[in-house]
Parts: structure tokens; C-alpha cells; sequence
């Protein structure tokens, strides 16, 4: 049923883009620790060095510049990427643009796609999704959205509050949900339009975000039909469209902290002595070490079952759902040993592991949060055992 060989020279491009995450990205890191207001100018120039590398933009098609990489390819490839939090921002594919983009290039159209796809796919801007509202408004729960555009002539105006839309600040544009007589609808706003509006930068537990977490205003926000992402009335559709791959690309991504976080963890215990011998011969720590190795092991196989199903055309929202709850819960459990096998370097800032550790806490709650993926998994298997399924 799986066929679980890469396609001839993935492997040869899977250890490229770790040794380029090795040799030219993690080096990177300390910088942007000492001053992560250098995070543009470093993202920048990784992205060049990664042009130059011949790794950059692994799920952009060639046409556009990009290596065009299936699914089941781009995980084997984001994996790798993501070993550093700079590695999907070196190679453009990080959340939200990469998200963005396979949306774009799905539903947009031939001007869109000239206008505003092709220089995301390029590198040359960032983009937001403005979906999530402050309460009462939408969440978890979509059906609460609130902002919404109204037809003025031959013109829209959106009104609505949003909030946590990462990469706001700096973005070029943003692709908002909004509701009209017709449904909820995806526009396009450029991020200069005088309807657009960034409230502010709400602080997170997280800092390596380009463009933060930001509060911001749709206030009259005039747009063209031009500004209409794909059919009037369909964003929820279209926003499942992105979603259940934007989960699972985020599943490989973190994937790759886990993974690096297990190997600093592995080497620290093979050289670091306590009561008379090595602690990797404590039977604690073998266990610690087993325990993460199965999860990765685990993930990584749920990673490749549901980009096999994307890749023959299935919309795999049960598949992508699974994995979002178990590589999220991984990922957490993982680089929360390998803090504890560590000990006191592992919380400290000699080690990159406190930073992981702030860094993939929220990946529990974005991109629907584990309970309400629960939920919906439950729900569906409930619904076809009804049915008879």
C-alpha cells in the first residue's frame, strides 16, 4: 500500500539541506538570539545563501522557481529544514507564507497569482492570515467569525477585528476571512490600504516569529472583486484547503527541533559523568532516550501516511487532524526530556533547548488546538460507525 523509498535524488537533497542547515543556518542562531531585531536582515541573507545552495523553495513549482516537491518529498525535506528555527525561513517555507502560497497557487487567480504569489514564492515579501478574532469572534470555532465585508457598488468594505495573526508586521499583504450575504469569503488586502491597520504586537511566549503576533483592524477597508480569493461564499472550503496541509507541514517542520533536540540530549549524556559512570549507561536515561526515538519513529510515519493521501488528491482533514494531535504532543514531550536529560545547561541559554522549548509550546494551540482536533476525530468516527461505515 506505502512505497516508502524517496524518489530518486530526494536523498541527495534531503542531505543537502541538513548540511546547509548545519553548516550556514545554525550558525546564524546566536544572532538573532542577541538581537532578534536583526531576524529580517538575517532571514534575508540565509534566503540568498539558499538560492545560492540550490535548496530553496522546496514546494514551490518550478515554473516559479522552486524545486516542486510532492508531499511525501516535502516532509523528508522540511524535517531536515526544520533541525533550526531559522531553516524554514531560509528556505521559504515557513508557516504563514507557505500556507499561503499553496493557497494561492490553488484558488488564485492568473493576477493574483502574477501579483501577489509570485514574489512570496520569490522571497521578496511576507504575507499574513487574518482569521483568528478576539472574543466573541472566531477561533476554534470558525462559526463564530465576525468581521465582515458588505458590497458598496462595485467595490467591498471589510470590517472586523483580528488577533494573533502571525507575521502581520512587516507582511505585504494579507489574506483575510470575512463574512458576506453569500458565506464567508477570502479578499486579499494589500497591507498599505488605509483600511488596514496593525493595533499591536501582542506579547507571546515565543519570540522567533518574523513579524510577530499582531492585533489588527479591517476599519472600512475598501477592496476591489479583484481582491476576492477564489468563489464568494466559499472560505471555510478554501480554508480547509490550507489548513489541513499547513498543520501537517508543521508537523515536519517541528519535527526537526525534536529530532536536534534528541541529538544535543544524546550527546550531553555520553559525555557527562554522575555516580560513577556515564549518564548514558543509567537505565533512566536509556528509557528517556527510547521513550523519544519511538514518538519521532511514530510521527514521522504519520507525517508520510497523510502526505501520501494529499498527494493523491485526498483532502486527508481525518489524516492531518491525527497527526497535528500526536506530533504536537510528541514534539512537546520530546524537547521536554531533553531539557530534563540535560539538567541545568538544558535550561539554561548555553544550550538552544530552553529557546526550543518556548518556541514549540504553542504548536499545541495553533492550527486548531489538540482538544478540538480530538473532537472533530472523535465526531467523524462516531458519525461513520452511525452510518455503518
Amino acid at each position: 500500500m506505502f512505497d516508502f523509498s524517496p524518489r530518486p535524488g530526494i536523498e541527495a537533497l534531503v542531505t543537502q539541506v541538513r548540511g546547509f542547515v548545519d553548516a550556514v543556518v545554525i550558525p546564524r542562531e546566536a544572532e538573532v538570539a542577541a538581537e532578534p531585531g536583526r531576524l529580517e536582515t538575517i532571514r534575508a541573507e540565509l534566503q540568498q545563501a539558499a538560492r545560492a545552495a540550490g535548496v530553496f523553495a522546496p514546494r514551490v513549482p518550478v515554473e516559479y522557481g522552486g524545486l516542486g516537491l510532492d508531499w511525501r518529498d516535502s516532509a523528508l525535506v522540511f524535517e531536515a529544514a526544520g533541525r533550526s528555527l531559522l531553516g524554514p525561513q531560509a528556505l521559504n517555507c515557513a508557516a504563514p507564507d507557505e500556507g499561503n502560497m499553496h493557497l494561492l497557487h490553488a484558488v488564485g487567480s492568473a493576477e493574483q497569482r502574477a501579483r501577489h504569489y509570485a514574489p512570496l514564492a520569490r522571497g521578496q515579501v511576507r504575507s499574513c492570515f487574518a482569521m483568528t478574532e478576539p472574543a466573541p469572534g472566531a477561533g476554534s470555532d470558525p462559526a463564530m467569525l465576525s468581521t465582515r465585508a458588505v458590497r458598496d457598488g462595485n467595490e467591498w468594505v471589510i470590517d472586523g477585528d483580528k488577533w494573533f495573526i502571525s507575521g502581520a508586521h512587516g507582511a505585504a499583504f494579507a489574506i483575510c476571512m470575512a463574512r458576506t450575504e453569500a458565506g464567508p469569503t477570502l479578499f486579499l488586502v494589500d497591507a498599505d490600504n488605509p483600511g488596514f491597520e496593525i493595533l499591536a504586537l501582542t506579547p507571546t511566549l515565543d519570540h522567533a516569529f518574523p513579524g510577530g503576533h499582531c492585533e489588527v483592524r479591517f476599519a472600512g477597508c475598501r477592496v476591489g472583486d479583484d481582491a476576492v480569493l477564489g468563489e464568494v461564499g466559499k472560505g471555510y472550503d478554501y480554508a480547509q484547503l490550507r489548513l489541513g496541509p499547513g498543520r501537517l507541514t508543521h508537523c515536519m517542520r517541528w519535527l526537526g527541533i525534536a529530532g536536534r533536540a534528541l541529538d544535543i540530549a544524546m550527546e550531553y549524556v555520553n559525555r557527562r559523568d554522575s555516580f560513577g559512570k556515564r549518564l548514558a549507561q543509567h537505565q533512566e536515561m536509556q528509557r528517556l532516550v527510547a521513550e523519544s526515538a519511538i514518538e519521532m519513529h511514530a510521527s514521522r510515519l504519520m507525517i508520510w501516511q497523510a502526505a501520501w493521501c494529499l498527494d493523491r488528491g485526498q483532502q486527508a482533514l481525518h489524516e492531518t487532524s491525527m497527526a497535528k494531535v500526536f506530533v504536537a504532543e510528541a514534539v512537546n514531550r520530546i524537547v521536554d526530556r531533553a531539557v530534563q536529560m540535560c539538567g541545568a545547561r538544558g535550561i539554561s541559554e548555553y544550550l538552544p533547548l530552553a529557546n526550543f522549548y518556548r518556541e514549540i509550546r504553542g504548536f499545541r494551540i495553533y492550527d486548531g488546538a489538540t482538544e478540538v482536533h480530538r473532537a472533530s476525530i472523535g465526531i467523524r468516527l462516531l458519525r461513520q460507525a452511525r452510518n455503518g461505515a
